[in-house]
């Protein structure tokens, strides 16, 4: 068999990797979107490096985008196989994908107004909600750690990865020329000890393992608790300088972070007086997502959950919907807090958010998350001064804050006890996939100090004999 690495090849969105037997099945583990990749996005969006047509099955991790969002482009170019996935992935899916159908849609007619003035050809956006509802007719539930067999000799568990809700850790074992091979893709791994989520599981033993490396070489380290540290924000910047703080944050996991994180300074009842608004119109389903399936969350929201019948609710707390809401925010002066997707700031509302207060310096831009260093939210963490958003630049005078230990990736150390179930004498190789090509190199490095002798970093399109 063989597998071929079409996105998150040495960088870190585009989640798409494509096994084929020797019989010929083809089996596809994501199909995510590529995000904040600078000029070369749409050309990556817009070409899969295979024949949709011709992968039969596909293998969902989780429901963020960069690797779910472009399964409607995939069936629309011809894919009519089945999507394995979590019931709460495909819960989340739904939601997702409708909001990607409806904010590329959006950002086209934006940047159409434009266009047609200067009578150049108009964009179209990837994919739309009727594609979306063809996808998702292929969706089948596969529950956690349940043996599978998605077709003869082709078995697949999923295991809990504690990155989303209903995050996996995909295992695959295929008999094929008389021989077992146990192939594991952790998709992406989350923390040991998240805010609200159960820890990553342990995985049975495999021979090759497709493990993600977003944070390879860096450590979450908390110097302070979250809530401290978004009371010291929200003071400083709304109750002392009368501004307004803009936080860009996915919509799934990170946005339901902070309104925990908010929901427990009010249960503290020192949560400043001043407009909470969610401005994204899918974060309200999404967190409804999260009400339905309790059963993903940790210890210690359930003993929160015993005092308190909803976590992501508090005073002052509105979910924008409209874009005349979204608007009406962005023209009033008033202090507030707008927390928007997307995460890297490179496409939805947030977009519009930071435009209008960027370049004043009564302002703070809380970022709190990973950021390809392309987006505008790389741009913004880097100390870039001038900033271009929808083809025109901004000078940066507001304040730039940032949350480093705030992600729902694990650090190095998380991956490594990730992969302490495994006995390293067993693993023939470990791809490193969905990370910077210099945080690979580092982290392939540790992974050898461990014991795992052949580790390889594959470029985009590369193809591997197992």
């Amino acid at each position: 068999m063989t597998i071929t690495f079409h996105g998150a090849a040495r960088c870190v969105t585009g989640s798409k990797h494509l096994i084929k037997l020797n019989n010929g099945t083809q089996i596809l583990l994501d199909c995510g979107l590529f995000q904040g990749m600078g000029q070369e996005t749409d050309e990556l969006n817009g070409h899969f490096g295979f024949d949709p047509g011709k992968v039969d099955y596909l293998i969902l991790s989780h429901a963020h985008i960069d690797h779910c969002g472009l399964i409607p482009r995939m069936v629309a170019e011809g894919f009519k196989g089945t999507i394995f996935c979590t019931a709460p992935t495909m819960d989340l899916a739904r939601v997702l994908l409708n909001d990607s159908a409806g904010i590329q849609q959006q950002d086209a007619d934006y940047l159409n107004e434009d266009r047609k003035k200067k009578g150049l050809k108009l964009i179209e956006p990837l994919y739309t909600e009727d594609d979306v509802m063809e996808a998702m007719r292929l969706f089948k539930i596969v529950d956690y750690n349940t043996d599978f067999e998605i077709e003869p000799r082709v078995t697949l568990r999923l295991t809990d990865a504690g990155h989303i809700i209903g995050s996996a850790a995909v295992h695959l074992t295929i008999l094929e020329d008389a021989k077992y091979t146990q192939l594991t893709f952790s998709g992406d791994v989350g923390r040991y000890g998240d805010l609200l989520l159960r820890s990553p599981q342990g995985f049975p033993q495999a021979e090759y393992i497709i493990l993600e490396s977003t944070y390879g070489d860096s450590y979450h380290r908390e110097f302070e608790p979250l809530e401290d540290r978004l009371l010291e924000v929200i003071t400083q910047t709304c109750m002392l300088r009368g501004g307004k703080v803009v936080i860009p944050a996915f919509s799934v996991g990170r946005t339901q972070e902070l309104l925990y994180a908010l929901n427990a300074l009010e249960l503290k009842g020192i949560l400043p007086d001043v407009p909470y608004y969610v401005d994204s119109p899918l974060s309200e389903k999404a967190t409804q997502v999260l009400r339905e399936h309790p059963g993903v969350y940790n210890r210690d929201v359930k003993e929160v959950m015993k005092q308190d019948d909803d976590i992501f609710r508090f005073k002052g707390l509105k979910f924008v919907q409209s874009v005349e809401e979204s608007r009406a925010v962005n023209s009033d002066p008033r202090p507030c807090v707008v927390i928007s997707s997307s995460g890297m700031a490179e496409a939805g509302r947030v977009k519009h958010h930071i435009r209008t207060t960027v370049s004043n310096e009564k302002n703070t831009i809380l970022m709190v998350g990973y950021c390809e260093p392309t987006s505008l939210g790389g741009e913004l963490m880097r100390g870039k001064r001038v900033v271009s958003i929808f083809g025109e630049d901004y000078d940066v005078r507001a304040d730039v804050q940032v949350i480093r230990s705030m992600s729902a990736h694990g650090d190095s150390d998380d991956l490594l006890k990730f992969l302490s179930c495994q006995n390293p004498a067993q693993v023939k190789t470990i791809y490193l996939v969905h990370g910077e090509y210099d945080v690979q190199q580092k982290f392939s490095e540790k992974l050898k100090e461990v014991g795992f002798d052949n580790v390889r970093i594959p470029g985009q399109h590369q193809m591997e004999e197992l």
